[in-house]
């Protein structure tokens, strides 16, 4: 079939509206008709990527309907509502079999090499091959993707919110309810508030956390995460920031710091204003090239834990519909992080706002394709 998409046809450059022919789905994979996608700062990031195969078409976070199946799907149906994950799991490997899902390997051969599970794509731009983005490729009006990235939603779940869960929310939410397993009563603090580290403050408030302090450099976004739940902000600019933790803290540090920064300095702040026998979780992914440095003195006298946690933990077919049983619930916010509506042919005035330091940046640009 052939539909409208947005192509990245260089590295760094405009991205391109293209009528691009769509194969249909084999027999482990669904045909997807997208209605909302999240545009996430990790499509810059792949925009600017040199390793980034082209011509390739973006977007990896998505909601859409269900048009079409192959014959071995057994999760969804035609009609089915659904939000995408871009990390489907076999189901078999050691990790699955441990309930460890997001650790499954078999997406990321092909995700970095820009193709399906089985290594090969559906996509083509006048009969030359085009590559998918992290196996689901929802800038475009239709994409085929694995079963195992369908996760079925309630019909009331409006498609711009449901489109946010795949990424930002399930991996802010995953951080404090399952990696960091926060628990009522405790303290809690969160570096870097953005679209990760304010889905971290409601997963945070969630478990009941009784003191959530929010901390980043911008006064914008310390007020934003207040209105989602941080009960207290410290502004790291301004000030021994381990110092002001353990202040809020009676002297002895939060029970459960989470790093949605990305920033190695950060996440050893977070370490050393976590107190003894307490965790401190990263989730922010760290440039290669920089090192993790935490005090050695005392290390093994403090019993602290420190975690690495990809994609928050999340158990997709779990945790998806959990998220959004809570926001029709009324108790997780997600048209907040709805910051605009813009249609596909606006996608380059999205990427260019990443450049605009006074953009608010908690929340997404959400292509929609006129469905509710």
């Amino acid at each position: 079939m052939k539909m409208k998409a947005v192509v990245m046809t260089e590295i760094g450059a405009p991205l391109r509206i293209e009528e691009v022919e769509l194969a249909e789905p084999k027999a482990n994979e669904v045909l997807v008709k997208i209605e909302a996608t999240g545009v996430c700062h990790s499509d810059l990031n792949a925009l600017h990527d040199e390793t980034t195969p082209i011509p390739t078409i973006l977007g990896h976070e998505g909601s859409g309907i269900v048009v079409e199946v192959g014959p071995n799907v057994k999760n969804v149906k035609i009609g089915d509502k659904v939000a995408l994950s871009w990390v489907p799991f076999c189901g078999t490997c050691e990790f699955c079999q441990t309930g460890q899902v997001n650790l499954c390997e078999s997406a990321f051969g092909p995700m970095f090499e820009g193709t399906l599970l089985d290594g090969t794509t559906r996509l083509s731009l006048n009969g030359e091959k085009v590559y998918h983005n992290s196996l689901l490729s929802t800038f475009a009006e239709y994409t085929v993707v694995p079963e195992m990235s369908c996760v079925k939603l309630p019909d009331e779940m409006p498609f711009a919110q449901a489109s946010l869960i795949g990424c930002g929310v399930a991996t802010g939410y995953g951080a404090a309810v399952k990696a960091a397993k926060v628990t009522p009563g405790s303290t809690v603090a969160i570096f870097g508030i953005g679209g990760v580290g304010v889905n971290a403050i409601q997963g945070a408030r969630i478990a009941g956390a009784s003191k959530i302090i929010a901390c980043d450099l911008k006064e914008q976004n310390l007020e934003i995460a207040k209105t989602f739940g941080a009960t207290h902000t410290v502004n790291v600019g301004e000030g021994n920031v381990v110092e002001m933790l353990k202040e809020l803290t009676g002297g002895f540090g939060v029970h459960f710091a989470i790093d949605c920064s990305g920033n190695t300095n950060a996440a050893s702040t977070a370490w050393q204003a976590t107190r003894k026998g307490g965790t401190t979780v990263v989730v922010g992914a760290f440039n290669p090239k920089r090192e993790l440095t935490l005090p050695a003195n005392g290390f093994h006298r403090v019993g602290k834990n420190l975690k690495g946690s990809f994609y928050g933990d999340v158990h997709p077919f779990l945790d998806f519909p959990i998220i959004a049983e809570l926001y029709l619930d009324g108790k997780f916010k997600l048209d907040e992080l709805v910051l605009s509506r813009i249609q596909l042919e606006d996608i380059n005035k999205a990427f260019d706002s990443f450049h605009n330091q006074c953009c608010v940046n908690v929340g997404r640009t959400v292509i929609e394709f006129g469905g509710k």
